[in-house]
C-alpha cells in the first residue's frame, strides 16, 4: 500500500502572503493541527503549524499586571511567511504507507505533506492510516476479489479475510501467481497480511 492509495487529494494550502488570522480560522475549522505553504505553481515550501500561530501572539490580560509576573513579549507579525517552518518533511505518492507510519510516530507529527517533485499533490494524516486500519473485512475482501479477478479470471480465486488477515486460495497449482496474489492483495488498503494456497489442496483434505 502506497501513500497515493490513502493520501487526501484536495488538499487545503495557504500562501506565504496568508493573513496569521485567516490561516488560524483554517486550522479551527477543520481541526487540522498544521497547514501546506504552497507558492504560485502550487510547489511546497512551508508548513505552518498550530505552534508557528500560537507562539508569541497572545498578549497577557491586562488585569494581570496588578501582579507582575515574567515577561511575555508579543510580536506584530501578520503573515504566514512570516513564521512558517521551512524544513519541511515530505514524501512522493510511491511511499510505502507503513515508511509513512513510522515517520510519522517518530517524529511525533499529525500529517505528512505528499509531493512529486516539490509540487504538493496530496497529504497523509494519521487519522487517514487510522481509517484504512478500521476498514471492515468484507469490504477488504471485495477489493482484494476486484483485484484477483483482473490478474487470473473471476473464477480461480477464493478470498476470505479476518481481521484484515486474507486467505487465498487458488484453484490452479502456480506457486508464481500465488506469489503475485499476496502481492496484489498486500498492497489493498485494510490488509495486515496475505497468504495464498493451493485450493485443491485443501479441498482434498
Amino acid at each position: 500500500m502506497r501513500a497515493r492509495d490513502i493520501m487526501t487529494t484536495r488538499v487545503i494550502t495557504v500562501r506565504p502572503e496568508t493573513p496569521i488570522k485567516e490561516s488560524a480560522a483554517l486550522l479551527a475549522a477543520n481541526g487540522f493541527t498544521a497547514l501546506p505553504v504552497v507558492d504560485e505553481e502550487d510547489r511546497l515550501i512551508g508548513i505552518v503549524t498550530e505552534a508557528d500561530l500560537v507562539r508569541d501572539r497572545v498578549p497577557r490580560d491586562p488585569r494581570s499586571l496588578c501582579h507582575p509576573g515574567e515577561e511575555l513579549p508579543t510580536v506584530a507579525t501578520t503573515t504566514v511567511g512570516e513564521v512558517m517552518t521551512t524544513a519541511v518533511v515530505a514524501m512522493g505518492p510511491g511511499t510505502d504507507v507503513a515508511v509513512l507510519a513510522k515517520a510519522l510516530l517518530d517524529a511525533g507529527y499529525r500529517s505528512m505533506p505528499i509531493v512529486d517533485g516539490s509540487r504538493l499533490v496530496g497529504v497523509v494524516t494519521r487519522r487517514d492510516i487510522v481509517r484504512v486500519i478500521a476498514r471492515d473485512d468484507h469490504t477488504i475482501a471485495e477489493d482484494v476479489r476486484h483485484r484477483l479477478e483482473i490478474y487470473g479470471g473471476d473464477r480461480r480465486w477464493r478470498v476470505e479475510v479476518h481481521d484484515g488477515m486474507v486467505s487465498i486460495g487458488d484453484q490452479f497449482d502456480d506457486e508464481t501467481d500465488r506469489h503475485v496474489a499476496t502481492v496484489l492483495a498486500e498492497a489493498v488498503p485494510g490488509v495486515v497480511r496475505a497468504t495464498a494456497f493451493a485450493a485443491r489442496d485443501e479441498d482434498d483434505r
